[in-house]
């Protein structure tokens, strides 16, 4: 078995945590729903945060990344400790907080971000998970407790507190 993974180089042993937990939807070209980039932008973004993560020495840390490029949410963003949902070409709302296991909805942080916001937002909140995360503490957990978000507990909590808590608060 593990000669055929190596083979068709489906081993993954060299793929960072990050890399290994995300997922995107197809989006542009195939969707005709797509409004960004998803399955062939997630890649190059991904080489970016995963850049930020071994600075931080976070490389084999599993973070779950997923991006859509509507809001049908064809990857399950809204489940993701980080989402980013595709809102025009290059611009996403991003999501935090989600759980690990899929157990917590995550919710709107940021508006119409673009990467070199995106990569603004997640170089300071990744070095302070490296930190001041507890023991076996995950990330979407990280960015409620530090005050980024608060938790979805149901539903209808899904907008409080969207846009960020406190000092991390941004309006419009």
């Amino acid at each position: 078995m593990k000669r055929l993974l190596t083979k068709y180089k489906l081993d993954n042993l060299s793929y960072s945590g990050l890399r290994l937990s995300s997922s995107a939807c197809v989006a542009f070209p195939t969707c005709g729903l797509a409004m960004a980039e998803s399955e062939r932008y997630l890649p190059i973004l991904i080489d970016k945060v995963e850049a930020i993560c071994e600075e931080n020495g976070l490389r084999n840390d599993s973070i779950v990344m997923r991006m859509t490029g509507c809001p049908n949410g064809c990857a399950r963003p809204y489940l993701a400790e980080v989402a980013f949902v595709g809102k025009a070409p290059g611009s996403y709302l991003m999501l935090l907080g989600g759980g690990y296991y899929g157990q917590r909805l995550n919710k709107i942080y940021r508006e119409n971000v673009t990467e070199p916001e995106i990569l603004a937002i997640l170089r300071p909140m990744i070095k302070r998970y490296a930190l001041e995360r507890h023991d076996g503490e995950r990330f979407g957990d990280f960015v409620i407790r530090a005050g980024y978000i608060s938790a979805t507990k149901s539903g209808k909590e899904w907008y409080d507190g969207m846009g960020g808590e406190g000092e991390h608060r941004v309006t419009a």
